[in-house]
């Protein structure tokens, strides 16, 4: 997965589509992502000590990695990302659409 935690993404499909958020949970094995003010759910919790209320919560729930590109940050567009090895032998992720780095 090509998505790091703190990109900015745009969501392609779904019911949030067209909506940008930052990406603040990436679960690589299950190649989901928690990204805040999407995919929110409502769920429904019991009081667990005396004082303290129940009821129902909104929480964000994942979203699947394929749902989701990458905002480059220099471009400001939707972009696939790519791979490049660089002159220090590092690898880097790099916008296709304008050919920069992204850090």
């Amino acid at each position: 997965m090509r998505i790091k935690k703190g990109d900015t993404v745009l969501v392609i499909s779904g019911n949030y589509k067209g909506k940008k958020g930052r990406v603040r949970v990436v679960y690589s094995n299950e190649g989901r992502l928690l990204v805040d003010g999407i995919n929110i759910r409502k769920v429904h919790t019991r009081p667990r000590r005396r004082g303290e209320p129940g009821g129902i919560l909104e929480k964000e729930a994942p979203i699947h990695h394929s749902n989701v590109m990458l905002v480059c940050p220099s471009c400001g567009m939707p972009t696939k990302v790519g791979m490049m090895k660089l002159t220090d032998g590092r690898k880097s992720r790099y916008c296709k659409r304008c050919n920069e780095i992204i850090e």
